[in-house]
């Protein structure tokens, strides 16, 4: 299990302690990866280390591609499986992952079933985005056409000798240009339908709106390279609709509520924003260029 923290040793603490309570008790490792966070790892990330193999390095603060890789680097097992410290493993996930892999020798990627912490509207609604992304992608054969490193799993043999598995130039999103070089490749993630991984938000809702705001420009420059590549990786309109009637179908579930309809669609729409004043952006820029005199 490969971990990247920058500062948010409290977050991590929830995760570890989750990794604790997996029904597999044995035979799996916890690599930490210390992206240069301001303070070292507190003796309370420590202590875990007496419930299951626990390695913490740190590098310079060069960014989560870059801490993966990192980690993979100095991690041992056959199998590297990638979460993030916001994440909470449910008790019998690697059990199930475990049963996964070994009854699928001909596949070399494993995306975990991604959900959210419903004990809050934010984790609500994150619990409906991803229902609707993985309900959306999911194909029959039991590949989907979606990759994030909240919950991924890879065999080791799958990583050429000599390679990094995520390219390091990269801030954000460095997961779905993963997914296109796998899709180039003609691969496609194996679905771990019962392997799942809980997303939590403590943030406030001003708070989440910032950070989407942040993080959909830094996704922005990534999806331009992948456009590059002449991959699409993003829905299409067809499909966009699909999910927002998806979505709105899922919510009248108790668990859920309507409200977290609305929230997701309000943050949906502003990351879609940011990412349309981006590309504006960029392509004046360019023509701003080429439009001026030498």
């Amino acid at each position: 299990m490969i971990i990247p923290v920058y500062n948010d040793w409290e977050a991590l603490g929830g995760c570890l302690r989750s990794l604790g309570q997996q029904t597999r008790k044995r035979g799996f490792e916890v690599v930490v990866v210390d992206d240069g966070s301001q303070i070292p790892a507190p003796e309370s990330i420590r202590q875990f280390s007496s419930c299951f193999p626990l390695t913490i390095i740190r590098q310079p603060h060069t960014g989560i591609a870059a801490a993966r890789n990192f980690g993979v680097q100095n991690s041992k097992g056959a199998t590297l499986v990638f979460t993030d410290a916001d994440c909470r493993l449910d008790v019998g996930c690697l059990s199930f992952l475990e049963e996964t892999i070994s009854g699928s020798p001909q596949h070399n990627y494993f995306q975990l079933r991604l959900g959210g912490d419903s004990c809050n509207l934010l984790g609500r609604a994150e619990e409906l985005r991803l229902l609707a992304i993985q309900n959306q992608l999911l194909r029959p054969d039991g590949h989907i056409r979606y990759l994030n490193t909240s919950g991924f799993a890879i065999r080791r043999s799958a990583i050429k000798a000599g390679t990094l598995l995520f390219d390091p130039t990269v801030q954000r999103s460095e997961d779905t240009l993963l997914l296109t070089n796998l899709i180039q490749n003609g691969e496609l993630p194996f679905f771990a339908a019962d392997a799942v991984v809980r997303h939590t938000i403590h943030l406030s809702f001003n708070q989440c709106i910032g950070k989407d705001l942040r993080v959909a420009w830094l996704d922005a420059k990534t999806y331009e390279r992948i456009a590059a590549t002449g991959v699409n990786v993003r829905m299409n309109n067809r499909e966009r609709m699909s999910m927002l009637r998806y979505i709105w179908n899922a919510s009248r579930r108790p668990s859920i509520g309507r409200v977290a309809w609305f929230a997701l669609v309000f943050r949906q729409a502003l990351q879609r924003a940011t990412s349309t004043l981006y590309r504006c952006l960029r392509f004046r820029s360019r023509t701003q260029l080429f439009a001026d005199p030498p």
